[in-house]
C-alpha cells in the first residue's frame, strides 16, 4: 500500500486536528453532562458527509446483561453518536470507538490553569480529557477524514462510535450501542497508553462499607459512639490488604501495563453531619481489582470475611456490625487472545507505519473494549502517549496523536480490504 500521500494529509492536518481538539476539551463533559461535547462530536462528524446518528440508549433492555452496571443516573436526554461509512457487506467491518466523558477535575485548584482552558506547551496538550479520552476519540475522526481526503474508501464497512458514560461503568454507552445493533466484526477503542496494544483488563468492583455509632450532644460526647474513630480500623485493614495483595498477586501482562496488578482503594469518606454532636455513621467507598482466575464471588467473600474479623475485634461493632453494599462497577476480567488475527494484522500495521514492535499489554484499570466478546467481536483498545489521567494537569502528547492517526488510517483499510 502506497500510504506517502495519506501520511502527507495527516501531516498536514495536525495543526487543525490540535485546534479541533481544543475546543473538545473547553466543553467541560463531567459524567452525565455529556450532552454538548456530543453535540459538537456530532457536528464534526457531519463534515465527513456521514450522517450522524444520535442513538438514545435503552436501559431498560440491559438490565439482566451480565455486563450492566447500574449508574443510577438518568439517561433522558443524553444520547451517543454513530456515523457509519457503508462499505461492502461481504469485506470486514471495524468500529473506532471513544467516550465523550471525562471524570470531575476537582480539586480545580491543584491545575496549573484552568482544567477546561486547553494549552499547548511543546508537544503536550493540557486540559481535563485532553488524553482521557478525548485525543483518541478526536483520532478516530481525523483517521477517517484522512483517508476521504486522499480519495480512498475502505472496502468494507467503518463506523465511528462516540459515546457517553465510560467512566461510569460503559451501560449506557458502549455496551448500550452494541446491544442495540451497533456491532461490527471488530472493535477497537483509543484509549491512551503510550501506543501500546492493550488486550486485557482487570475485574473491578466497587463497595461501600456502612459502619453506625451512636449520635450525642458534643457536650455529652462521653455518651455517643464515633462511627468515624470506628471505621479506622476497617480503613487500615483495607490498606494492610491493599498492600499485601499488590506484592502478592501477579499477572504480567497487567505488570507490563501498570506497574501492579491489582490495587484496593478507599476513594472517599461521608461522616457525621453536625459540628455539634458525635457522629453517627461514616461510611467509605472502594474499588477493589482483581485478576483473571479470580473472581467475583471470592472477592466478595475476601471483603466480607476481613470486615467480618474487623468487626469481631471491637464490641461495638461486634453488636453493629458494619454493612458491605456492592454496586456500580462489577466485571470480571477482560481478556483478548493475542493469536487472533484481528490483534495479528493490528500488530503489523503498527510496524508498518511505526517502525517498531508493538508491545502487548494489560491494565489495572478498565475500558469499554471489554463488551467486545458479549456479542461476538475481538477487541482491543491502543491510544496516545498522555499522563495524569483523572489527575491535574493532565496531557496528551500530541506527536503520539499524529503517530496514531496514521496507525489507525492503515489499519482501516487494511482490515477492511
Amino acid at each position: 500500500m502506497d500510504t506517502r500521500n495519506l501520511f502527507k494529509i495527516i501531516d498536514l492536518q495536525h495543526d487543525e486536528m490540535i485546534q479541533t481538539l481544543k475546543e473538545l476539551v473547553r466543553i467541560p463533559s463531567v459524567t452525565g453532562n455529556e450532552k454538548p461535547a456530543q453535540e459538537y462530536i456530532e457536528n464534526l462528524y457531519s463534515g465527513l458527509k456521514i450522517n450522524p446518528e444520535r442513538v438514545y440508549p435503552d436501559i431498560e433492555s440491559l438490565r439482566n446483561h451480565p455486563a450492566f452496571v447500574d449508574t443510577k443516573r438518568s439517561y433522558d436526554d443524553c444520547f451517543n453518536i454513530v456515523a457509519t461509512l457503508q462499505g461492502d457487506p461481504s469485506k470486514a467491518s471495524l468500529i473506532l470507538n471513544g467516550h465523550s466523558d471525562v471524570v470531575s477535575p476537582e480539586p480545580e485548584q491543584s491545575w496549573r490553569r484552568g482544567p477546561f482552558d486547553p494549552f499547548l506547551e511543546g508537544n503536550r496538550l493540557y486540559g481535563r480529557g485532553a488524553g482521557d479520552m478525548k485525543g483518541g476519540l478526536i483520532a478516530n475522526f481525523y483517521a477517517l477524514k484522512a483517508i476521504l481526503d486522499a480519495g480512498m474508501l475502505p472496502g468494507g464497512t467503518v463506523s465511528l462510535q462516540s459515546v457517553i458514560d465510560e467512566e461510569a461503568g460503559g451501560a449506557g454507552g458502549t455496551l448500550a450501542l452494541l446491544n442495540q445493533g451497533y456491532v461490527a466484526d471488530a472493535l477497537l477503542v483509543t484509549e491512551p497508553h503510550n501506543l501500546n496494544i492493550t488486550i486485557s483488563h482487570v475485574g473491578i468492583m466497587y463497595f461501600k462499607v456502612k459502619v453506625t455509632g451512636r449520635s450525642a450532644h458534643s457536650g455529652l460526647a462521653h455518651k455517643g459512639v464515633n462511627a468515624i474513630g470506628k471505621m479506622y480500623p476497617i480503613y487500615n485493614a483495607l490498606e494492610t490488604l491493599a498492600r499485601e495483595r499488590g506484592l502478592a498477586i501477579k499477572f504480567p501482562l497487567y505488570e507490563q501495563g501498570s506497574g501492579q496488578s491489582c490495587h484496593l482503594t478507599v476513594s472517599s469518606m461521608i461522616a457525621g453531619d453536625w459540628p455539634g454532636k458525635v457522629a453517627g455513621h461514616a461510611e467509605i467507598n472502594c474499588r477493589i481489582s482483581f485478576i483473571p482466575g479470580e473472581t467475583k464471588q471470592e472477592i466478595q467473600k475476601l471483603i466480607h470475611d476481613l470486615i467480618s474479623e474487623v468487626a469481631n475485634q471491637d464490641e461495638w461493632l461486634k453488636e453493629n456490625l458494619p454493612e458491605i453494599e456492592w454496586y456500580g462497577w462489577q466485571n470480571e476480567p477482560w481478556e483478548q487472545a493475542e493469536d487472533h488475527k484481528f490483534i495479528s494484522s493490528l500488530r503489523n500495521v503498527y510496524t508498518e507505519v511505526l517502525g517498531q514492535t508493538p508491545h502487548l499489554i494489560g491494565r489495572a484499570s478498565g475500558n469499554d473494549a471489554r463488551f467486545s466478546g458479549y456479542f461476538g467481536m475481538p477487541g482491543a483498545c491502543i491510544g496516545p502517549i498522555a499522563e495524569n489521567i483523572h489527575g491535574p494537569d493532565e496531557w496528551v502528547d500530541v506527536d503520539s496523536l499524529n503517530k496514531l492517526i496514521k496507525v489507525l488510517a492503515v489499519f482501516i483499510l487494511d482490515w477492511c480490504k
